[in-house]
């Protein structure tokens, strides 16, 4: 079986809402970190003072038959297609070991 780790940068208070509606897609969990920027546009003014915008990132394992479905969940739900709401991307897994829902998997390039 194949699997594939969704990716998607948020900001900041999104990640939740946006798990929720990518298991109501399929997916089985997911792990939400916090991260911070480093681009140009990451550190905001207000009077004076710099501000930190963070970044929520959303990592979800899907099985490659589900990722299209749990992919469009999270670009609606985040509502990706409009500027400056997160990205969101999709890595091939060539190794998993570990994941356990109902039984134990191994995944290799080396099969």
């Amino acid at each position: 079986m194949k699997y594939e780790c969704i990716v998607a940068i948020l900001p900041r208070g999104e990640a939740d809402r946006v798990m929720e509606d990518a298991k109501k897609a399929g997916a089985q969990g997911g792990t939400i970190f916090f991260a911070r920027g480093t681009g140009a546009h990451e550190a905001k003014t207000f009077f004076g003072l710099t501000l930190e915008t963070g970044r929520e990132i959303l990592l979800i394992l899907t099985r490659d038959d589900q990722t299209d479905a749990v992919l469009d969940a999270i670009v609606e739900s985040g509502k990706l297609k409009n500027p400056g709401a997160g990205i969101a991307f999709v890595l091939d897994v060539n190794r998993l070991i570990g994941l356990q829902h109902r039984k134990f998997v191994e995944v290799s390039d080396h099969e």
